[in-house]
C-alpha cells in the first residue's frame, strides 16, 4: 500500500528528503505522495524512511491504494529500470 501525507502535515521537508524514489511533493498546504512512485522504501530499506522521519505522525497507508509487498517490490524495479 503505497502512503499519504495527512493534514497533520506541517510541511517542515523532512519525508522529502528522506524519499529515494522522489515520490514526495510539495503542495499547499501539505504534501502530497505519489502512488506510482511510492515502494514504501521497499528494495531501499525495512522501513518507510518517510515515516521515520517525520516528526508529527503525518504520513499514514493510503487505504485507497493498497498493494501487498510482492506489488511494492515490482513497482521498485520498475523505476529502477527506467534509471
Amino acid at each position: 500500500m503505497s502512503l499519504l501525507v495527512s493534514q497533520e502535515c506541517i510541511a517542515c521537508d523532512a519525508c522529502r528528503e528522506e524519499c529515494p524514489t522522489e515520490a514526495i511533493d510539495e503542495n499547499d498546504p501539505i504534501y502530497s505522495i505519489d502512488p506510482d512512485r511510492c515502494t514504501e522504501c521497499v528494495g531501499y530499506s525495512d522501513e518507510p524512511g518517510c515515516v521515520s522521519v517525520c516528526p508529527v505522525d503525518a504520513i499514514v497507508p493510503d487505504p485507497h491504494n493498497a498493494e501487498s509487498p510482492e506489488e511494492l517490490q515490482q513497482k521498485y524495479q520498475a523505476l529502477q529500470d527506467e534509471n
